[in-house]
């Protein structure tokens, strides 16, 4: 008769309840008696599930050879027995805790959850989302790295909290966080086509105009102006049209005279301007948001008198 195999401890994962890898399922076939700790309840019950019994256990017990324990990788005791091996049941890939933080969401919105977060809607909660993208860029600014790490979580905490609330929308309008995930990575796929497909090497310019002409081929849109947010400021805005028109071959205003000799003076130069506007009761935001909302009425004029392609 064969010597048994010395026993196991099978860690699986919380956030993945009942999937194992194919090494854990080898020792699971093996295990001559399986026993489970609190922290892989979930995953114990698909085993059941499965045809295997298991006993559960409020402590690590005493292993016989040839017995398997699942638990938790959190559950491991610091000093492992004597003819016990550990064996990873359950590697967790990348991202694993987005499942996460998608659950939490939608306990904190579902019935006996936050009263609070259950009666949000998409206005209620826009500009949030535009204060959440403000913070976080000012940690990048700051090279704050622990900032930027909390910040960049509260602008998910938005996009998982307006695609919870998109769930419960009636069809043609719903949608989920899987929705929302899946749109991106076919867009990043259809978008790297150097990386994804086979258009070959290109450098930083060329994927930059490739991806300009797929999504243009995309969206089908004839003006520059089109798909740009007039909710920005009113330089990144013109910025933005401004960056698009020349890609097009549409003209673009005359650069205005430039004292500057670097960024910082440039900063005063435009506080300066920001201080005279105000003194004569001129809003400088204003002034300019006119200025870049005429200018994209003029390329969407000609944009619009080229013949389609």
């Amino acid at each position: 008769m064969p010597p048994l195999p010395p026993a196991c401890l099978l860690t699986v994962s919380p956030r993945l309840p009942g999937l194992l890898a194919p090494a854990g399922w080898r020792v699971l076939a093996a295990a001559g008696a399986v026993a489970a700790l609190p922290g892989a309840a979930a995953t114990a019950a698909a085993v059941r599930a499965a045809g295997t019994p298991v006993a559960d256990a409020a402590v690590l017990p005493q292993l016989a050879p040839g017995a398997v324990c699942l638990l938790a990788p959190a559950e491991l005791p610091a000093d492992l027995p004597a003819g016990v091996t550990v064996v990873d049941g359950c590697p967790e890939p990348p991202g694993v805790r987005l499942l996460e933080a998608a659950a939490v969401m939608d306990r904190l919105r579902s019935p006996g959850g936050c009263p609070w977060d259950a009666e949000q809607t998409h206005a209620s909660l826009r500009g949030y989302l535009l204060e959440e993208a403000h913070e976080a860029y000012d940690a990048i600014v700051d090279d704050d790295a622990a900032g930027m790490r909390e910040e960049l979580g509260d602008v998910l905490l938005q996009v998982l909290f307006h695609a919870r609330i998109a769930a419960e929308a009636p069809q043609p309008r719903g949608f989920d966080v899987d929705d929302v995930a899946g749109d991106l990575v076919d867009k990043l796929v259809r978008r790297h086509p150097h990386v994804f497909a086979d258009a070959g090497h290109r450098d930083v310019a060329q994927v930059e105009a490739g991806w300009e002409e797929i999504k243009k081929a995309e969206k089908g849109r004839r003006s520059p102006t089109e798909g740009v947010s007039t909710s920005q400021p009113a330089s990144a805005w013109g910025a933005a049209l401004v960056r698009r028109a020349g890609r097009a071959g549409l003209p673009v205003p005359a650069a205005a005279d430039l004292p500057a000799a670097d960024a910082d003076e440039l900063g005063e130069h435009l506080l300066g301007l920001v201080v005279a506007a105000q003194q004569r009761g001129w809003d400088a935001e204003d002034a300019l948001r006119a200025a870049v909302r005429r200018y994209a009425a003029r390329i969407d004029g000609e944009a619009h008198a080229r013949p389609a392609p």
